[in-house]
């Protein structure tokens, strides 16, 4: 758009210099950088975020106990029964294709204030389904306008996150989609046993519109936004030459969410076994979520109230993840982060190899805990003992999920690192919404033992995952067909 002459005379002159603050922070002190907002904000904006990141997992894991509910009031087949859960999933892996392209245009905040009202709506449909079929829509787009807030979440909280402390926030975080998997159907169990399946629906939305209001009273975090808005509050650009159409957003982030990370999959030896190992350990844990209650009530004659407890090894298990994740942060990568640093030039790059220390440690726990639950279920030994078990292998598909996924995000950095990112997670929700479809049935034809050991063996043969990466990973970034930057 040509400004008018009235526009131009109303226009600023501005110095040189002035103006070319307007494309990057006016110093380290402005106070629009997010990295400066007070505390209590940038505390505020954390929670707020992170509680509409766990809504989003929350709303699609609550359905879990009330499949079955689901199945005898449309006398449907199991797999008919579980599709609601894997569809939420299914949208989830899609999503981005939404959000992203809105975050890159409007900003952080105008996806959240957008896509989780539309989420909300869909989940009011999924309360009032008439069937199977209304039901399966209204939770596949729920999933869709749902997962903005997953990423988004994470991108906001990076915004005002030094350097260092990014990997820390990062590996704390990405155990929230796995506690909520777990918290959600525990909290569901209770709700559809007093109030029917329909309550599991209306609890997700109460919440989700609790922790909707919050969000309306914080900033943007988005640098590229901010200094667009700056510029137009100036008079330097008006709004139409300074942003970027939506069109043109859409196919920018086809190419990062879709195209490349479809390449990066099937070309990226990274990227491939990253996305391998992560998927596998998301559909494990929905695998978890169908077939636990199921072997408590099949072996331990738990009742429909002590099912819901079972799940709470896994709850456990997920959120104390980030205790040993902290440690090994906080007392060896950033100990050897600030030890290099002193040998080297601030242009070279630290080795992303180092992310890779929990994963390795969680990639031995995992087999050996995932046997255990299979074989203390099977001989009937006391039930907290498979529980127990349960939470370990949580634990352990935590530390592998941190670890690799920061050592690819650091290996590709910034540039390639959102398509390596994009695709993880489609291949972590469309495993996520195939397990649940084939788990339960898997269970009961060849008994706890045997199906959740076939499990374990996969995850034997996906062990030298990190070690490989920790040995070759130098040379596996060299020979990338993507320019590796820093």
């Amino acid at each position: 758009m040509i400004k008018s002459r009235e526009d131009h005379a109303q226009a600023p002159t501005l110095p040189t210099e002035r103006r070319e603050t307007l494309l990057d922070w006016d110093g380290p002190s402005d106070p629009e950088n997010p990295r400066n907002f007070p505390l209590a904000l940038r505390m505020f904006t954390t929670v707020t975020v992170t509680v509409l990141a766990l809504v989003s997992v929350f709303a699609g894991a609550i359905y879990a106990p009330a499949q079955t509910y689901v199945r005898a009031e449309f006398d449907l087949s199991y797999e008919v029964a579980v599709l609601p859960l894997s569809l939420y999933n299914l949208g989830l892996a899609f999503g981005p294709i939404i959000g992203a392209p809105l975050s890159e245009t409007y900003g952080r905040k105008t996806v959240f204030v957008i896509t989780t009202p539309v989420f909300i709506f869909f989940m009011i449909g999924s309360g009032f389904a008439k069937s199977i079929d209304a039901l399966n829509i209204c939770r596949f787009f729920a999933g869709m306008f749902a997962s903005s807030n997953i990423s988004n979440a994470s991108a906001t909280m990076l915004d005002y996150t030094p350097d260092l402390r990014r990997g820390l926030v990062l590996g704390i975080y990405y155990c929230i989609p796995s506690f909520t998997a777990t918290l959600a159907p525990l909290i569901g169990g209770f709700v559809v046993v007093a109030k029917g399946w329909r309550w599991t629906q209306w609890t997700a939305i109460m919440v989700a519109t609790a922790a909707y209001i919050p969000i309306l009273f914080t900033k943007e975090t988005y640098k590229k936004v901010i200094l667009q808005r700056r510029a137009i509050r100036l008079g330097l650009e008006d709004s139409a030459s300074q942003r970027v159409s939506v069109g043109t957003a859409v196919r920018h982030f086809f190419t990062t969410l879709i195209q490349r990370p479809v390449h990066m999959l099937l070309t990226e030896p990274i990227v491939t076994f990253v996305s391998l190992y992560n998927g596998f350990n998301f559909g494990l844990l929905y695998a978890f979520v169908i077939t636990v209650p199921w072997m408590m009530r099949t072996y331990y004659d738990f009742d429909k109230t002590s099912e819901s407890l079972s799940y709470l090894g896994m709850t456990i298990g997920t959120l104390t993840a980030c205790l040993p994740f902290t440690l090994i942060d906080t007392f060896i990568y950033q100990k050897r982060f600030l030890a290099w640093r002193e040998t080297h030039s601030a242009s070279e790059k630290f080795p992303p190899k180092y992310r890779l220390l929990s994963s390795m440690a969680g990639s031995i726990l995992l087999p050996p805990s995932l046997f255990a639950v299979a074989w203390t279920v099977q001989y009937r030994v006391h039930w907290i003992v498979p529980i127990l078990f349960q939470g370990l292998s949580m634990l352990s598909c935590m530390l592998v999920y941190a670890g690799v996924n920061l050592f690819m995000l650091d290996s590709y950095g910034p540039l390639y690192g959102a398509s390596a990112s994009g695709a993880v997670q489609l291949s972590r929700y469309i495993l996520s919404f195939a397990f649940p479809l084939f788990a339960l049935r898997m269970a009961e034809g060849l008994g706890a033992g045997w199906s959740t050991s076939l499990l374990g063996i996969f995850t034997v043969l996906l062990v030298p995952i990190p070690w490989c990466f920790w040995r070759f990973g130098d040379w596996l970034r060299e020979h990338s067909r993507y320019e590796i930057s820093d």
